[in-house]
C-alpha cells in the first residue's frame, strides 16, 4: 500500500465527511485577525502562545506544512504573514482557496508530502507551522530535515504531534465505551491490524501511525534544530484526557 496515495484519497474522504478539523474559519473569524485579534492551534484546541510567533508577523514567509483545511492558513495571512500551505489533500487544500476567495486573502497552496519539500529552495521560510498531522507520516526524519532546509537563519519550527502512549489502547474500546484496554506494542501503526478489524476501527480514515518522543523531538534536534519550547495539552475527543496528555507542542529554531 502506498500511504501517501492512501491518506490523500482518505483526507479528501474526511472533507465529504465533515471532520472538524476540515471546517473553514468563518468570516467573523478573518475580520478579527485583521484588526489584530487572531489565534491558531497547534494541538487540539489549545492556542498558541503569541510569544511562539515572531514579534512582527507581518511580511513573514510561513509555511503551513500539512496544515489544509481552510483554518490556520487563512488566519495567519489575515494577521499580516505571506502564508504558503502544503497539505496532500487536494480537497483539504480547496477549502484554504475557498477562504482565500471569499475574503480577498493571498493564500499559496501546494498539493505534497510533507516529507519532501523540494519544490521550496533553501532557507525560503521564517516560519514553519505544522499542527497534529505527522501521525499520518511513516517516517520523519525527512520532515525534520527538510523544515531545516527550507528555514531562515533564525527561523521557527513549531510542531504538534500526538503522545504515542495513546497508541497502546485498543482503538474500538476506547473510542465505543470510553474504556482504557492496553493492547497494542509501540511503535504502533493502524496497517498493523488486521483489514477487518482496520475498517471497524478506522473506517476509512488514513493509516496512523505511532512516534516515540526520540523521533519526534530527537528527530528535531538531530536536524539542528534548537528546542525553545515544550507543551502538553490532553486530546481533545477521547477518555484518554482524564489520565494523560494526548498531544505536545514544541517550538524550535533554527541557528
Amino acid at each position: 500500500m502506498d500511504p501517501v496515495a492512501y491518506n490523500r484519497a482518505a483526507w479528501d474522504r474526511e472533507v465529504e465527511n465533515s471532520n472538524e478539523w476540515t471546517q473553514p474559519v468563518g468570516s467573523e473569524v478573518i475580520a478579527r485577525a485583521r484588526a489584530g485579534d487572531w489565534s491558531v492551534v497547534l494541538i487540539g484546541y489549545q492556542v498558541v502562545p503569541r510569544g511562539w510567533f515572531p514579534a512582527g508577523l507581518v511580511g513573514a514567509e510561513v509555511l503551513c506544512l500539512a496544515s489544509g483545511g481552510g483554518q490556520q492558513g487563512p488566519v495567519l495571512t489575515a494577521a499580516g504573514a505571506a502564508v504558503t500551505v502544503l497539505d496532500n489533500s487536494p480537497r483539504q487544500l480547496d477549502r484554504d482557496r475557498e477562504v482565500a476567495a471569499r475574503e480577498g486573502l493571498a493564500v499559496r497552496t501546494v498539493l505534497g508530502d510533507m516529507r519532501d519539500l523540494s519544490v521550496f529552495p533553501d532557507a525560503s521560510f521564517d516560519v514553519v507551522f505544522n499542527p497534529v498531522s505527522n501521525v499520518f507520516c511513516p517516517d520523519l526524519a525527512p520532515v525534520w530535515r527538510e523544515s531545516f532546509r527550507v528555514l531562515r537563519p533564525g527561523g521557527i519550527l513549531m510542531v504538534g504531534f500526538l503522545n504515542p502512549d495513546i497508541f497502546i489502547f485498543d482503538v474500538a474500546a476506547l473510542d465505543e465505551r470510553g474504556e482504557l484496554i492496553v493492547r497494542h506494542r509501540l511503535p504502533f501503526s493502524s496497517l498493523d491490524l488486521p483489514d477487518a478489524e482496520r475498517q471497524r476501527a478506522y473506517g476509512t480514515g488514513p493509516i496512523e501511525y505511532s512516534h516515540s518522543l526520540a523521533g519526534q523531538i530527537g528527530g528535531q534536534l538531530a536536524a539542528g534544530f534548537t528546542l525553545t519550547h515544550l507543551d502538553e495539552a490532553p486530546h481533545h475527543a477521547d477518555a484518554t484526557a482524564r489520565y494523560l496528555p494526548g498531544y505536545f507542542a514544541t517550538r524550535a529554531i533554527k541557528p
